[in-house]
């Protein structure tokens, strides 16, 4: 049964998000007073945070004149449960992760650190050219 602060997150955030099915609040009471861990989907994190965490802050400021009337500290935290690692794809070879393929040759580069500065010093090299030769125009 979920209690009366617990549904007044629900009703809020649900309202804000595209995927108000995801939206799941736990509640956890400690020293501190009750901690409120919101969950929602990866792709509407943004919207109940807000530009500059206006919307989150306004959540938990809600959530403090609720706390006024039922006499109770109220926390509110946000979690993150997007996987940072869809970004990478793993080749079926080596099963090690792997960047892009690189647009010049149709292959896959592999992520190492010696590869990334052969490629900073390659894109590097064409920049200096490029600008030598604007250097060389008479304006």
């Amino acid at each position: 049964m979920a209690t009366i602060d617990q549904q007044f997150v629900e009703f809020i955030v649900k309202s804000l998000v595209g995927h108000p099915d995801d939206v799941t609040v736990e509640r956890i009471i400690d020293e501190k007073g009750v901690l409120l861990s919101l969950t929602v989907n990866p792709e509407d994190l943004g919207r109940v945070i807000g530009k500059r965490g206006v919307t989150a802050q306004s959540l938990r400021t809600l959530l403090r004149a609720l706390g006024t009337k039922n006499d109770a500290r109220y926390n509110l935290k946000i979690v993150n449960n997007d996987d940072q690692r869809e970004n990478y794809t793993t080749s079926d070879e080596s099963k090690e992760p792997t960047t892009a393929s690189d647009e010049d040759k149709g292959e896959t580069v592999k992520n190492s650190p010696d590869k990334a500065v052969e490629n900073a010093s390659d894109y590097a090299k064409t920049a200096r050219e490029e600008l030598a030769e604007l250097d060389d125009l008479d304006i």
